[in-house]
């Protein structure tokens, strides 16, 4: 009977060996927690100058816009003092006439008429689109629409008010007199005669407006997390009640955002509503008739045959278009932050 020799002490001899000649393992570099606490270092460098870049363009901001309320102020006091009628409440814009008198009232009323008016017109039309656009539409539909929204937006303001000027005025003739023949019951839609109206002007701003509305409405629809939309779906909601119930709420905010940002254009829009408005100041309640006029319009109108008293009638009304696109701005902040819980930060 033959035995094997012991192989387990010849290969615990081998390892031994090989341990006792293998070069030591280089111990970890000194300076090597240096080097960490130095990336630490330059990368809340980087962070301290990012933080203090964005504090300053949002202080910078804030000091813009009091610069130009300032600005606004110390321009229109000399014409203020110098006004025979109330500002606020004076429909007649005399101002360089001797004595100067001139009032805000119907200019500001256009301007909230007829951009109130064109955001009934623009806002559902647009939503509609962002809606077609991000859950109806196939896919290669979907890019070339919003292609074409995206360029619309970005058409001048001049072109959209030649066009309404020789192109939409001249055909909204037939849709005024069939308001005034059906609807002439209500205020709104009666009067002796039909024209450049403050209708045809709240129309032009309406297809101004649209495509910032839908453009930034179809991007607030995209941000929706699919598993809300299949978590609505599966559980048996049909399209319209998972736009409803997942895509709407979830948009909310960014769609208000949006409007506000469509109704700041709306009411400071110039040349397509001095090309269309007939410039005439009073205060009607009609509005397929052909008078009205908006601040922005007048401004552009009236400054380049304005004396001294005229630019600062012109420069005050600005102040009052500055004050209540702040107010309505703020408006829309307060409405926004109320929905918060369905803006997404909380997902």
């Amino acid at each position: 009977m033959t035995t094997e020799p012991d192989r387990s002490a010849d290969a615990a001899e081998q390892r031994g060996a090989a341990t006792a000649t293998a070069p030591p393992e280089d111990p970890p570099p000194a300076d090597r927690p240096a080097v960490a606490s130095a990336g630490r270092s330059r990368v809340g460098t980087a962070d301290l100058v990012f933080k203090n870049l964005t504090r300053t363009a949002g202080l910078g901001l804030l000091a813009l816009i009091a610069v130009i309320a300032i600005f606004l102020v110390l321009r229109a006091t000399h014409a203020l003092s110098a006004n025979t009628g109330d500002f606020l409440t004076t429909e007649e814009w005399f101002p360089n006439a001797t004595p100067p008198k001139f009032g805000v009232a119907a200019t500001l009323y256009g301007t909230v008429v007829s951009a109130a008016v064109a955001m009934v017109i623009a806002v559902p039309v647009a939503v509609g689109i962002a809606l077609f656009i991000t859950v109806y539409a196939p896919r290669q539909l979907s890019s070339v629409l919003g292609y074409i929204v995206d360029l619309l937006a970005a058409v001048p303001s001049v072109v959209y008010g030649l066009w309404g000027l020789i192109v939409l005025a001249p055909h909204m003739k037939g849709i005024q007199l069939w308001l005034n023949d059906y609807f002439g019951w209500i205020p709104l839609f009666s009067g002796d005669s039909v024209g450049r109206s403050l209708f045809v002007a709240s129309v032009v701003l309406a297809i101004m407006i649209l495509p910032i509305v839908a453009a930034l409405s179809r991007e607030v629809f995209l941000q929706v997390p699919i598993a809300h939309r299949e978590a609505a779906l599966a559980l048996g909601a049909t399209r319209w009640e998972m736009i409803r119930t997942a895509v709407l709420p979830y948009g909310k905010p960014g769609v208000i955002s949006a409007s506000m940002l469509g109704l700041g254009r709306a009411m400071g829009e110039t040349i397509a509503v001095a090309l269309v408005l007939p410039a005439s100041f009073n205060i009607s309640a009609h509005l397929l008739s052909p008078a009205g006029n908006t601040i922005a319009a007048n401004v552009a109108n009236g400054w380049g045959e304005a004396n001294d008293i005229g630019r600062g009638a012109l420069i005050a009304s600005g102040l009052v278009l500055f004050i209540v696109t702040m107010i309505v701005n703020i408006i829309a902040r307060a409405i926004v932050a109320r929905r918060r819980e369905f803006s997404g930060s909380s997902a």
